[in-house]
């Protein structure tokens, strides 16, 4: 009966055991061993070619213009109502189909830009911007 004396075995163990962690690398280590070769497998097709070219035909821009007065203007060509839903839906027939630029007077009634922008639209035209002046 001792009471003073420590064994070896009562020690605390300050290292970390490697031997679980090398276990499960290894493990690993064999699972890709063996997934990689049938991962590269691959079904063998014969793709088409292609040419990636860019298409150079530029759309044509239309410059419609609404005075102060109501008027409209087709390229600085005064054109009428009647006319205009015409030449719209010509314009909406090529291909490309051109850009419309609206251009409207700041003293012209909104109700003349909108029923522009309305004849347009019910002719097919997709590409529709406003061109404004910059603020100075």
């Amino acid at each position: 009966m001792s009471f003073g004396t420590q064994d070896d075995t009562d020690e605390v163990m300050n290292e970390i055991n490697m031997t679980p962690l090398v276990d499960v690398m290894l493990v690993l280590l064999i699972i890709f061993i063996i997934t990689v070769p049938v991962m590269q497998h691959a079904v063998n097709i014969d793709l088409p070619r292609a040419s990636n070219q860019p298409e150079n035909a530029k759309p044509e821009t239309i410059r419609l213009s609404v005075d102060s007065s109501g008027a409209y203007y087709w390229n600085d060509a005064p054109v009428s109502d009647a006319a205009l839903a015409l030449q719209l839906q010509a314009a909406s027939a090529q291909t490309p189909q051109p850009e419309l630029h609206i251009r409207g007077d700041k003293a012209v009634r909104y109700e003349r830009v909108a029923q522009l922008m309305a004849q347009a639209q019910k002719a097919g035209l997709r590409k529709i911007g406003f061109i404004t002046e910059p603020v100075q």
